[in-house]
């Protein structure tokens, strides 16, 4: 049976939003079937979205079962001081990359900025080969594997929950790919440690309302 990438997205866009809001809390059960009925789908994109949300650090598995995971400020702050410490390091071999290469992200870009978020996944999918093309060139597998890994930690917070980063992020990751064809490794370094910071805030600003709000409704 194939299933609907579009289904899935949903199931996952609506997990994502349940435990942002607090409606999932640290340590609830996710189970499939009950999931399904709340979404009016059947459980086969749920347990695909779940299976996302685990490779993200958001559920975690306990024995047979799954259940949410916290994601706190330090957490989110830790990841990012992560990415911010061997991110623009290794994509300072961008400058390497082939202009055909540099020509296709661009137009990738340019068409995530002019489609509507919310018919596809292709902020996410745009995003996670942005990324990773920029560290290809470095030659190392175990310092790309490492940030990628690091990258999933945070994908999450997309159009959906830091809606006004979606054509920011695409502006700045344009401005990083003119400095990769500038031929400057010191520009890309710059303008993707600038991106970075920019993203932590917007993120860091998100969950701290959203925890605040949770305190408040709690208390």
């Amino acid at each position: 049976m194939t299933v609907s990438k579009h289904r899935v997205h949903q199931a996952y866009q609506r997990i994502i939003s349940a435990i942002f809001e607090g409606t999932l809390k640290s340590g609830d059960l996710l189970q499939e079937a009950v999931l399904g009925d709340a979404f009016g789908m059947s459980r086969t994109p749920v347990r695909e979205a779940i299976k996302r949300l685990e490779s993200e650090g958001l559920v975690a598995a306990e024995g047979r079962f799954m259940r949410v995971r916290s994601m706190t400020v330090n957490d989110v702050d830790e990841t990012f001081f992560l990415r911010r410490e061997l991110e623009p390091f290794a994509a300072r071999s961008a400058i390497r990359l082939p202009t055909a290469q540099l020509d296709a992200m661009e137009e990738r870009v340019r068409q995530l900025m002019v489609s509507d978020p919310e018919k596809n996944d292709l902020q996410r999918q745009t995003d996670y080969d942005f990324h990773r093309m920029l560290v290809r060139e470095m030659g190392n597998p175990v310092v790309a594997a490492t940030i990628s890994a690091l990258h999933r930690r945070t994908c999450v917070f997309d159009h959906t929950q830091v809606p006004k980063r979606l054509l920011l992020g695409c502006k700045e990751h344009l401005e990083i790919i003119a400095a990769a064809r500038s031929g400057s490794a010191d520009a890309v370094e710059t303008a993707l440690r600038d991106h970075l910071d920019r993203a932590r805030d917007a993120v860091l600003e998100r969950l701290g309302k959203t925890q605040a709000h949770s305190h408040t409704t709690a208390g």
